[in-house]
């Protein structure tokens, strides 16, 4: 067997495999995940989340890491998946020593024990992707090594190309699927899951972290050791000290816990708002508060990045926000690329302005972040909008920073912290220097298409004179009703056929009289009768069924 018969074997039976695992807990939770709009009640239908997470469980990494991207995407799915799908643990069984090991010297090119003076056999966490060892290198300082399963690469991309299969089947087929973008949905969920893979990666975006805090002293970004670091190993300095959800021993340890929460949350909110470069997962067991009060920060490969293109976006829409302009607050949620599709422009307003007065006046000390963007989030999903991944993780970011803040300190309040940021984020994009700089890009721009558009204008006129002028439409708005023409003129012709069919039958049976007619005559009459039936009963089933949207 070759290797391309090998590989659609394989493929073959992983499809198998996914699908059985499906019809195991019952295709109904997929079939009713993005069509809830209110709270079910049925015993049925409140198993649904369970079920996907089981079945996410039992299809291995690739599956568990896309329900934890879910379970951030709070405008796609509705609570009650969240919630089930953040119970979702990336752990696994721990890889045998001896292939650690192999993994380590294949990979460094030299024995282990020369890399490092000790190597821990037991690891301190195994997850899905790799599994984490402590070490100590040889001149005493203390590191973490993770490694990539073996397999898991080829594992993950037999996977997502399944998705990508199934995502465009789905959008064929599957009115939810169409609407959402299934397939551009899973193309992010795989750059995002490969971005994963990749520990080089990871180890540039944790010194990049360390550069834009270089500054601070109560922030320590683990240091890089490059000489033993590559794709499918990470080498990163070890950073000791007490969770930051483990209150007992913060207060043991003398650290005070409301400054820590505005501080800590300052940190995050700083990476967004000044360096457009933010890390995407801060969950307490990434934070790690040292003895002599440092915020010591872990696990890089999960971050997000706003443009410069996006940052002045968000501050268009707080200045929306400000004004409670709820016509420039649709549009800049379109600018920022929440549908591809059509959308009741009207209704998406009336539901924002809804939005505005309810929250419209509040003191900030009696704001919580997490219920304004929780009712966001119902109007996305009542109409179909959906984020784009950098904004996603951005407000997931928002939502766990706020939950840690008031883990820490029950009267935080996020808003007392964000705003300073908010202000500064409006009054930097509108600066007189960004404006000069914006201008000058404009006119180099302008400059260009002065010199290019003769050109461009005697490509059109050669065009027209040679009769290759061609003019492309895309008539989606007509969509709609391009159907509806089509749906009554296949009932035309449905009519039409059963009618004739109904006339060619009373014609045959008054004149066409072959021998044995009499025996057999009502045999064909009922038979012809019965298909006339069928296809009018069919007809006004068709005519007057309900119309479902």
């Amino acid at each position: 067997m070759n290797l391309i018969s090998w590989r659609k074997s394989f493929h073959l039976n992983r499809s198998r495999q996914i699908a059985g695992v499906l019809l195991s807990h019952g295709w109904d939770f997929l079939r009713n995940t993005g069509e809830q709009t209110g709270t079910t009640t049925t015993v049925a239908a409140n198993a649904r989340p369970l079920h996907l997470r089981l079945a996410l469980e039992e299809l291995g990494t690739t599956f568990i890491k896309l329900g934890q991207i879910l379970s951030t995407r709070a405008d796609l799915l509705p609570p009650e998946y969240l919630v089930e799908l953040t119970k979702l643990q990336d752990s696994a069984p721990p890889v045998a020593l001896e292939e650690i090991q192999q993994a380590v010297v294949a990979e460094l090119g030299q024995p282990i024990e020369k890399v490092f003076a000790q190597f821990e056999p037991v690891p301190l966490a195994a997850a899905s992707i790799g599994q984490a060892h402590a070490a100590i290198l040889w001149d005493g300082t203390e590191v973490v090594v993770k490694i990539r399963r073996p397999g898991v690469v080829e594992q993950v991309n037999e996977d997502l190309e399944i998705l990508k299969e199934l995502a465009a089947t789905a959008s064929r087929h599957w009115k939810f699927a169409d609407r959402y973008d299934l397939t551009g949905l899973v193309e992010e969920f795989s750059q995002t899951l490969r971005s994963e893979l990749d520990y080089i990666r990871e180890g540039h975006n944790a010194e990049k972290f360390a550069a834009n805090f270089a500054g601070d002293p109560f922030i320590h970004i683990p240091r890089v050791f490059w000489a033993a670091t590559t794709s499918r190993v990470l080498t990163l300095e070890r950073i000791r000290g007490v969770k930051i959800n483990d209150l007992k021993a913060l207060d043991e340890q003398g650290t005070d816990r409301r400054w820590l929460a505005y501080y800590a949350t300052n940190v995050v909110l700083k990476m967004v708002c000044e360096d457009g470069f933010f890390h995407a997962d801060p969950h307490p067991g990434n934070f790690f508060i040292e003895p002599h009060g440092a915020i010591g920060l872990i696990d890089f490969g999960m971050v997000g990045v706003l443009d410069e293109q996006t940052q002045g976006l968000l501050a268009e829409l707080l200045i929306a926000i400000n004004h409670q302009n709820a016509d420039r607050l649709v549009d800049v949620f379109l600018d920022l690329g929440v549908t591809r599709k059509r959308i009741d422009r009207a209704s998406v307003r009336r539901d924002i302005e809804r939005l505005l007065s309810t929250y419209w006046g509040l003191p900030l000390g009696e704001l919580k972040v997490t219920a304004l963007l929780n009712d966001v989030y119902s109007i996305m999903r009542r109409h179909h909008l959906h984020l784009p991944s950098n904004l996603a993780l951005l407000l997931k970011t928002v939502i766990m920073i706020e939950g840690l803040g008031v883990n820490l300190d029950p009267d935080f309040r996020l808003t007392n912290s964000l705003t300073p940021y908010t202000e500064r984020l409006v009054l930097r994009q509108y600066s007189p220097f960004r404006w000069m700089r914006s201008l000058g890009r404009a006119s180099l721009d302008l400059a260009k298409l002065g010199v290019e558009m003769p050109q461009h204008f005697r490509r059109i006129v050669t065009a027209v004179e040679n009769g290759n002028l061609q003019i492309g439409m895309r008539p989606e708005g007509f969509d709609p009703v391009i159907d509806r023409l089509e749906r009554i003129a296949n009932r035309i012709v449905l009519g039409v056929i059963a009618a004739a069919f109904i006339n060619g039958l009373a014609v045959l049976v008054s004149v066409y009289r072959p021998p044995g007619w009499e025996r057999w005559g009502w045999a064909v009459f009922a038979f012809g009768f019965v298909c006339a039936l069928l296809l009018g009963v069919y007809l006004a089933w068709t005519i007057l069924r309900p119309k479902h949207t």
